[in-house]
């Protein structure tokens, strides 16, 4: 019932206007600050809702990764800066709703990414997160990012990447690293980022929002 409850729910949209979506931030366990970028998807829900004529609530739910309720959402955010720890059951509730339609953002907000990567390999052993190519069409949505993923924050000056787990052709998690979009979402006075900065950020974002409920 879980499952097809999501895929009803996660059917692509005819003209997005016509239905109205939430979409949750995973709140995990370990310790990581999981409520990072406060301000982030609610920038990125009105924008996206402005500019490509999405049609989601304003204030994302927050949803326990091992919690049934995850299968009421079909886009789940997860960012952070240091541990995240999977359970066993957990893995297992989050394989089962990424399987079922849902999607998973895990957006590095510089920390992340030894724990990120030990935590997905609980969820999906028999896979691995794949290096996404600048042509992939996630890039190439409303708006064009012909190198692939934008730079936004430096970090340690690093080449952002894109990873991804597909599924039977298609992408059920997008794990984004030394790009920190999140960051490029969150009010301006967070990160005093130039509005170059942020609108880029925002573009990126609207470009994974319209991927996953276009697919």
């Amino acid at each position: 019932m879980k499952k097809l409850l999501l895929i009803l729910i996660c059917l692509p949209m005819i003209g997005f206007g016509q239905n109205t979506y939430q979409i949750a931030i995973l709140k995990y366990n370990g310790g990581g600050d999981w409520y990072a970028n406060p301000t982030a998807l609610p920038n990125l829900i009105a924008f996206s809702n402005e500019n490509i004529g999405t049609n989601i609530k304003k204030e994302p739910a927050t949803v326990e990764v091992g919690s049934s309720d995850i299968f009421n959402y079909p886009f789940l955010h997860m960012t952070g800066h240091g541990n995240v720890v999977f359970s066993n059951s957990e893995a297992e509730n989050l394989r089962n709703y990424l399987l079922g339609g849902g999607f998973l953002h895990i957006d590095d907000n510089y920390g992340m990414d030894p724990f990120v990567r030990t935590e997905i390999r609980k969820v999906f052993p028999e896979r691995d997160l794949t290096e996404l190519p600048a042509n992939h069409p996630i890039f190439h949505g409303k708006y064009e990012f012909e190198n692939g993923l934008p730079k936004i924050h430096e970090h340690d000056a690093s080449p952002p990447k894109a990873y991804g787990i597909i599924i039977d052709g298609r992408l059920v998690c997008l794990y984004t690293h030394e790009s920190d979009i999140g960051d490029g979402w969150e009010d301006a006075e967070v990160h005093n980022d130039s509005e170059f900065i942020r609108r880029k950020a925002l573009q990126m974002g609207a470009n994974i929002l319209e991927y996953v409920f276009s697919n």
